[in-house]
C-alpha cells in the first residue's frame, strides 16, 4: 500500500426475531447481557458500533464478531437475526418501547411512531480538517443516492410487498425537511443553532439526513463524515466493498479537489443541488439501481447503475495504487445480479411467499458469518 487510508467505523442496526421471520424484541436484555450492544427506542432492533480502523482486514472481524455473539445469545432463546431494514413481518402500527421512562423516546414515538423502527448501516470516515470534511460532505451528499441503491434491502413492511426497494428511506422522517449544502463549518454551526432555536431540531443529534458531519462535540468539534443513507447490508464483503468505493471517492476528492466539489463545479445553484439530492434519494428508494437520477454536474438524466459504473471506472486507478481493486469486486456482482431488494422481489414474482423469502434471508445471513469465520470469505 502506497498511501494512507482513512479511519473507518460502522454503526450496525439489526432486527431480532423468530426463525419464521416474525419480529421479537429483546434489545434491553441483549444490551444488558452483551456489553457491546445498545438499544434503540423500539426494542425490536438494537445496534453495535465498531472501533475506528484504517485497515480493511480488521474491519472484517469487527463487523462479524458481535453478530456471532448476538446470534449465540439469541439461539439460547430460540431466536435469530433478521435481514432487511423494515418490519418485514412485524407490526408497523405498534411502537414497542425499549425504555418507557426515556423522555427523548417519548418525543420520538409521539412525533414519528414506527416510521423510525428501521435497521441500517452508518458508515463513518475520519476527516478531521474542516475544509476537507465539508468539501467531502458536499460531494457525498450529491452522490448518496448511489449508496442507497446499492444497499436497498427493504421492499416489505408488515407482511406486505411494497412498491419501493427501500421502504425504509421512503418512510424515515428526514429532519429537518430541508437541509442545505453547507459552505463550511461556520455555515453548519449557525444553521444548526437556528434549527434548534426554531424547534426544527430538538438536539444536536436530531439532524437526520443522508450524510452529516459528526464528532465528539457537535457542531463545533467534528472529525468524521457519517453516511446514514444505507439500508442494512448483511453481507460483510459487500459492505466493505461499498465502503471502499466511498473511501476512494473521498480520497480522490482530497487528492485533487478541483472538479469534484459540487458547490464550485456544478452548473446548478446550491439550492438546486439540495433539491436534486433529495429527489435522487427518493428515486433511488423507489427503484434503486434501475432509477433515473439527475447528475449533480449539470442536471442531466443518468441511470443509477450507469452512474455507479462510471464511479468505479473513475476510482479504479487509485484502487489499483492502494491495492484495493479486489475489494470492489462485490459491486460488480451486485450490478449484474441486483441488490438484496431486487433479488427478493424477483423471488416473489417467481412464486415465493414473503415468509419463504425471509426464511431464506435468515439462512443466508447465518451462512455469511460462517463463511467469514472460516476465512474463505476474506478479501486481501
Amino acid at each position: 500500500m502506497t498511501g494512507p487510508l482513512l479511519l473507518k467505523g460502522f454503526e450496525v442496526e439489526l432486527f431480532t426475531g423468530r426463525n419464521d421471520g416474525e419480529n421479537v424484541g429483546v434489545a434491553v436484555e441483549a444490551a444488558r447481557d452483551l456489553g457491546d450492544f445498545v438499544t434503540e427506542p423500539d426494542h425490536r432492533n438494537l445496534e453495535y458500533v465498531t472501533a475506528p480502523e484504517a485497515r480493511y482486514e480488521p474491519l472484517e472481524h469487527a463487523l462479524i464478531a458481535p453478530r456471532r455473539r448476538l446470534r449465540q445469545w439469541l439461539a439460547q432463546r430460540d431466536l435469530t437475526l433478521l435481514p432487511g431494514s423494515t418490519l418485514s413481518l412485524g407490526d408497523p402500527d405498534r411502537f414497542e418501547r425499549s425504555d418507557p421512562e426515556n423522555a427523548y423516546h417519548d418525543l420520538i414515538e409521539s412525533l414519528y411512531g414506527t416510521r423510525v423502527v428501521t435497521a441500517s448501516i452508518h458508515i463513518n470516515l475520519g476527516i478531521a480538517e474542516s475544509e476537507a470534511l465539508f468539501r467531502s460532505l458536499r460531494l457525498i451528499r450529491c452522490e448518496a443516492a448511489l449508496w442507497l441503491a446499492m444497499s436497498a434491502s427493504s421492499p416489505f413492511l408488515g407482511g406486505q410487498v411494497m412498491t419501493a426497494h427501500s421502504q425504509r428511506w421512503l418512510q424515515f422522517p428526514l429532519t429537518p425537511e430541508w437541509v442545505p449544502l453547507f459552505r463550511d463549518q461556520s455555515h453548519y454551526v449557525s444553521w444548526m443553532e437556528e434549527q434548534m432555536a426554531l424547534g426544527q431540531m430538538h438536539n444536536v443529534r436530531h439532524l437526520w439526513t443522508s450524510v452529516r458531519p459528526n464528532g465528539p462535540n457537535r457542531p463545533h468539534d467534528l472529525n468524521r463524515l457519517e453516511l446514514r443513507i444505507c439500508d442494512l447490508i448483511t453481507d460483510p464483503q459487500l459492505l466493505l466493498a461499498v465502503t471502499t468505493l466511498l473511501e476512494l471517492r473521498v480520497l480522490s476528492l482530497l487528492r485533487h479537489p478541483a472538479g469534484l466539489d459540487p458547490l464550485h463545479d456544478s452548473a446548478l445553484s446550491a439550492r438546486e443541488l439540495a433539491a436534486l439530492c433529495d429527489a435522487n434519494e427518493a428515486a433511488a428508494a423507489r427503484q434503486s439501481l434501475e432509477a433515473e437520477l439527475r447528475h449533480w454536474r449539470d442536471g442531466r438524466t443518468i441511470r443509477c447503475s450507469d452512474w455507479i459504473q462510471a464511479l468505479l471506472a473513475d476510482v479504479t486507478p487509485l484502487a489499483e495504487e492502494l491495492n484495493l481493486r479486489q475489494r470492489l469486486q462485490p459491486i460488480d456482482t451486485l450490478l449484474q445480479e441486483g441488490n438484496q431488494a431486487m433479488r427478493w422481489l424477483k423471488a416473489i414474482r417467481s412464486g415465493s411467499s414473503l415468509r419463504d423469502v425471509m426464511r431464506e434471508g435468515i439462512a443466508a445471513m447465518a451462512a455469511e458469518e460462517l463463511l467469514m469465520s472460516s476465512g474463505t470469505g476474506a478479501l486481501g
